[in-house]
């Protein structure tokens, strides 16, 4: 399908709607509700950044601050675009042009109404900080006192879902320090390493939210004392995984499941020796038994995904690499003896300390490697170290973590493989990869789009660039009856907005 033109008018967020309630009888705005309704949620890493313009965030931190700052568009549950700061849109010419309209008296938390200049003064922001589909941006344009006009280098069907990016005052010259957007939720205060207290945004444009008066993120060292604390009390909620979950007990909390939207992969450093070598990364995908993880690390929970792309995305996803190196043992060695490493080698493999599932993965993939005369150790490490050695040094030979995408599109997975990509932090470089990515980038049918983009994560997955696990499955839990009102997207996002508490 070829986009000529389409027009989107003003759609109200009725997020609630669309809501997993999670042992709920009554809405906490009714009559009988009195006093302050807050939630202590507990998290294992915090925000690098409140700045929303800055691309130095991680995932952990963009799904809080979810809740801070919105764009011009947000996505829904369902994973379309809605209006945000903006109430309606243009697209024309193929997907080059993009003509946006904002949405009269939006306030940001300082007061002050947002401006045309300040949506201007965001978007040039992420151009110049290369945020992905920024660099795609020929010339923004302000054409009055509502409308702005965003004109691409080429058409880009996919563009609309960059445009989350947060909408911030053009004269705060210190965003870190004094954070300000315009989200159901202000932040009132933050103590490193400890809390993040937000606070209800009384003039937030979508009526009826926030639900939660206040909301206090506390964060702990790791998974285990995140849970510790739900267990005695010190928290209102939380998120676990895997293991966790089995000391959960459903009489006495409310669960809510949901995809991680993420990619869990043993990344391995094709920059390396012996990673260097596709044979030795062929051998490790055979040796590597990915539903004896999730049986053994995650109780079953979880699905396999074997692509870059998490499986949710369902047009895209390339269903034949759902098990594309079927366990064997014996065809591992062979590699590594075709390799010139008939005896194995020693691979190090680096994991945040403060993510139990990876851990939990670690020890079970150094299990099956040791079966295929591969010793690997595990390298725990803080979160801190492993963004700077990791991610950003690319000073390390394997890692388990989850990749997720900041937008609800293929190509926020698979950008961060193409050979120049300043994300790409597992060095793989592969021009069968470049052309079939960069084929996907131009096309306007969706067909043909679509088939690039699988082509893309077969010369991924025909290459053994790293090992792809699952989409894990994750678990919000809360004390029975206590919280409602979840709501779960396509995307790695906590939205708090939608959840209330039961008196």
């Amino acid at each position: 399908m070829n986009i000529k033109k389409l027009t989107v008018t003003a759609l109200a967020l009725v997020l609630v709607s669309a809501a997993l309630f999670v042992g709920c009888k009554k809405d906490s705005g009714s009559a009988e509700n009195k006093g302050p309704a807050e939630l202590r949620y507990g998290f294992t890493s915090e925000p690098t950044t409140l700045d929303p313009l800055s691309a130095a965030n991680t995932a952990d931190g963009r799904s809080i601050l979810f809740n801070v700052f919105e764009g011009l568009v947000k996505p829904d549950t369902d994973g379309n675009m809605q209006p945000a700061i903006a109430e309606r849109w243009t697209i024309e010419q193929n997907g080059l042009v993009y003509n946006f309209t904002l949405r009269e008296g939006v306030k940001f938390h300082d007061g002050s109404i947002v401006t045309i200049k300040d949506a201007e003064f965001a978007l040039n922001a992420a151009i110049k900080e290369k945020f992905p589909g920024f660099t795609r941006i020929e010339k923004v344009e302000a054409l009055g006192s509502r409308d702005i006009r965003i004109t691409l280098k080429a058409p880009d069907t996919e563009f609309l879902t960059y445009l989350t990016i947060g909408i911030v005052p053009a004269g705060n010259a210190d965003r870190e320090k004094n954070p300000i957007g315009t989200g159901p939720f202000i932040i009132e205060s933050y103590t490193p390493q400890q809390s993040l207290v937000l606070k209800k945004n009384p003039d937030y444009w979508n009526t009826g939210l926030p639900k939660l008066d206040k909301v206090t993120l506390v964060f702990a060292a790791d998974s285990d004392a995140l849970l510790l604390s739900l267990q005695g009390g010190n928290i209102d909620g939380a998120g676990v995984t895997g293991s966790l979950l089995e000391q959960i007990d459903e009489a006495r909390y409310d669960i809510v499941s949901s995809n991680s939207n993420s990619v869990q992969l043993l990344a391995l450093n094709n920059a390396v020796k012996p990673l260097e070598d596709v044979r030795v990364r062929q051998a490790i995908n055979y040796a590597i038994d990915v539903n004896e993880i999730i049986e053994t690390a995650f109780y079953g929970r979880g699905y396999a995904s074997g692509s870059a792309l998490i499986p949710g995305l369902t047009t895209y996803y390339n269903k034949s690499l759902a098990n594309p190196y079927p366990v064997d043992v014996s065809r591992a060695r062979a590699l590594l003896a075709e390799a010139g490493y008939a005896k194995g080698f020693n691979l190090e493999i680096t994991v945040p300390s403060n993510y139990t599932m990876h851990v939990d993965t670690a020890q079970v993939a150094v299990n099956q490697l040791a079966k295929a005369g591969i010793s690997a150790t595990i390298r725990l490490v803080d979160w801190a170290t492993w963004l700077s050695d990791v991610y950003y040094g690319r000073k390390y030979e394997a890692t388990i973590i989850s990749l997720d995408a900041g937008t609800v599109s293929p190509r926020g997975f698979l950008s961060r493989y193409r050979s120049d990509a300043g994300d790409n932090f597992i060095n793989f470089k592969s021009a069968d990869y470049d052309r079939a990515y960069d084929a996907a980038q131009k096309e306007t049918d969706d067909g043909r789009r679509t088939a690039f983009y699988q082509d893309a994560q077969k010369a991924i997955s025909d290459d053994a660039a790293s090992v792809y696990i699952q989409d894990i499955q994750s678990f919000k839990v809360f004390p029975k009856g206590r919280y409602g009102g979840v709501v779960n997207y396509p995307l790695y996002v906590f939205d708090f907005s939608t959840i209330y508490k039961e008196r």
